[in-house]
């Protein structure tokens, strides 16, 4: 990038510009801005993201538990009929793999007994197995909770994404302004061409 090379433009110059001297104030805004600022900017994003995901991952350790469950019986394939529901599925779904699903039985931490379909632990479920699932206060399924290590993952990418966005837009704001600069400077030239060219090539013209 060349964002500071406006700076030799500070110099006293005779042919130095009003534009010259914005440009390289702008040119050093825009290398602090991009030392100082998107940095910071990131490590904020960061720890706002951290601290978020981490009150999150407290509060569904708290209200998810892993129950134990058993293996009823194996769901009863699709009968051959039913191929016009298969075919409204996503492509992407029917090509991937897809676990067996299982009636289960489980008892929640509130002491009560539910039953319902759950993908199979281990492949092939055979009934009386044994194995264990996420469920909330009252026995419903819900997700694994997450990961300590997952959210600092996932704060460290939002605290990047936000640096990188940052720099991102101090640039484009630096190329806005010096494309303004230029332009004004065009304007200037062409205005004092025109009014040096009737007399150019004239002689004693100036004189």
């Amino acid at each position: 990038m060349r964002t500071a090379t406006g700076v030799w433009r500070w110099r006293r110059n005779p042919l130095r510009r009003p534009t010259d001297l914005i440009e390289a104030w702008v040119a050093l805004a825009a290398v602090l801005c991009l030392l100082v600022v998107a940095p910071a900017i990131g490590w904020i994003s960061g720890l706002q993201v951290d601290s978020t995901l981490q009150r999150a991952a407290r509060e569904q350790r708290q209200e998810r538990h892993l129950v134990p469950a058993v293996v009823v019986r194996p769901v009863a394939d699709r009968p051959a009929g039913a191929g016009a529901g298969a075919a409204a599925e996503p492509a992407a779904q029917r090509q991937s793999p897809q676990r067996t699903q299982i009636v289960a039985a489980w008892t929640a931490p509130d002491g009560s007994s539910h039953q319902g379909t759950v993908p199979a632990a281990e492949e092939p479920p055979r009934p009386g197995d044994r194995f264990r699932i996420w469920t909330d206060d009252e026995g419903r399924l819900v997700g694994r909770p997450l990961d300590p290590s997952t959210t600092v993952v996932h704060a460290g990418l939002a605290g990047l994404a936000a640096m990188l966005g940052s720099a991102a837009l101090v640039e484009t704001v630096r190329r806005m302004v010096v494309r303004r600069l230029m332009h004004r400077r065009y304007i200037r030239l062409d205005r004092a061409w025109a009014a040096a060219g009737p007399d150019w090539g004239r002689a004693g013209a100036g004189s």
